[in-house]
């Protein structure tokens, strides 16, 4: 009888790692779709690629990809939400320094620099825009959600850092410049239409940000 037990507990912790491993490996496959895909709609667009092209380039047939998503559709919303979850990754990365001058350095430096990919090509978010009108709106709202509250925590921690002015309204400043940033991705081409473009636009509201909220000691430290 003991015997049998262990059996049984043996069969069960090596089911319970299989599932752990299949699980596993299938969510690299998936995000390897997502990764492969993404590319390729950087290069050529969204709308120019189909998902016969995706499987051709990932060596895999249909039924796999089927497996995974239900359809381009869904590909391309799973897309933009790790798109989001990356850009969340980096603002969290930044936030848990206990230096909130080193917070600063990196704050401005990736807010300035973040939106060049998009300039590169015009046609992703072109096509995003007409014909996943759905799947970019939520992408447009959580990226706004993302960037109130983080530049709502960074107000927070330069105000008890001593290096933002106290008299700031957190709730206010991060609410508009989310909506700045987020809204010019959405105006890009109306912003390079003006003979300017979306990377140099984002510099400036950032600089905007950051005169308009530093305390004095804040700054110096910027401007060094």
């Amino acid at each position: 009888m003991q015997k049998v037990s262990f059996f049984l507990h043996i069969s069960k912790n090596c089911c319970i790692f299989a599932r752990f491993l299949t699980e596993s490996m299938s969510q690299d496959q998936k995000q390897h779709i997502i990764k492969t895909a993404g590319e390729m709609f950087f290069r050529l667009g969204i709308r120019s690629v189909s998902i016969d092209d995706i499987c051709r380039e990932l060596g895999m047939s249909k039924k796999t990809f089927y497996v995974y998503f239900a359809s381009k559709d869904e590909l391309v919303e799973q897309l933009l939400n790790a798109n989001v979850e990356q850009m969340e990754q980096k603002m969290r990365t930044t936030m848990e320094s206990s230096d909130f001058s080193a917070i600063l350095r990196k704050f401005t430096q990736w807010i300035a620099t973040g939106k060049e990919d998009v300039r590169k090509v015009p046609q992703l978010v072109y096509d995003l825009k007409k014909y996943y009108p759905r799947q970019y709106n939520a992408f447009q709202q959580r990226s706004f959600e993302t960037q109130q509250h983080y530049i709502e925590q960074f107000i927070e921690r330069g105000i008890s850092a001593g290096l933002v002015r106290a008299s700031i309204n957190k709730e206010y400043t991060s609410h508009l410049f989310a909506k700045i940033y987020t809204d010019a991705l959405r105006d890009f081409e109306q912003i390079e239409s003006k003979g300017h473009n979306l990377p140099q636009f984002c510099r400036v509201a950032t600089d905007i940000l950051m005169r308009g909220i530093l305390s004095e000691e804040g700054l110096k430290l910027y401007q060094q």
